[in-house]
């Protein structure tokens, strides 16, 4: 009898874990589950973080490309004007030699002993003339034009029998444009029309 239960009993031992690898087992079994449930939240949760910050930075990258695009068009167009009109101040200044030369040349026509004077003057009118319509400075043309506020000044209305009303019939200090810019306006005066036409 005792020789049939020495097997079983052999058997029970071979089977048997000590209690500590037990509890070590079902710790890390345990740990093992809590760790799986929370890691998908965590990830889900790190994953929406990630893409609403990816989001954020592109609207911000469009926002900023935008302002840079505009930011240059504005500083192009800047830059065209400043290049368009740079010489505004110098063509303003070069007008009041080019009245005295006219006046120069007007006064030395009219002495026959000015004749080379007048000459030499002229020229000299004449370049200077050529220089500023090289850069864009034009005479305004305002004899037998009509009246233009924008473009003319007038100095007085007289009645005319060779110009009709609101007409240019003297030019009495030349206007300027510098390309679409009035730089001065023509000094004129300007027909009421035949006398006695209201």
């Amino acid at each position: 009898m005792s020789d049939e239960n020495q097997p079983n009993d052999e058997l029970e031992q071979e089977n048997t874990t000590p209690a500590e690898d037990v509890n070590e087992t079902i710790d890390a079994a345990m740990e093992a589950d809590a760790a799986a449930a929370t890691e998908p939240a965590k990830e889900l949760s790190e994953v929406e973080q990630l893409q609403a910050q990816v989001s954020d930075a592109e609207k911000r990258v469009l926002m900023a490309h935008a302002d840079l695009e505009n930011y240059r068009k504005r500083t192009r167009r800047d830059m065209q004007d400043q290049m368009k009109y740079a010489s505004l101040r110098l063509m303003s200044e070069l007008l009041e030699s080019v009245d005295n030369l006219q006046r120069a040349v007007e006064s030395y026509q009219q002495d026959p002993n000015g004749d080379g004077l007048a000459q030499g003057v002229a020229m000299v009118s004449t370049q200077i003339s050529k220089v500023l319509e090289d850069h864009g400075c034009k005479k305004i043309n305002a004899v037998g034009e009509p009246f233009d506020p924008n473009l003319h000044q007038a100095l007085q209305m007289q009645a005319s029998e060779d110009h009709p009303a609101n007409t240019v019939m003297q030019d009495l200090r030349t206007g300027f444009q510098l390309h679409d810019r009035l730089i001065r306006p023509a000094q004129v005066f300007v027909s009421t029309g035949p006398e006695g036409e209201k």
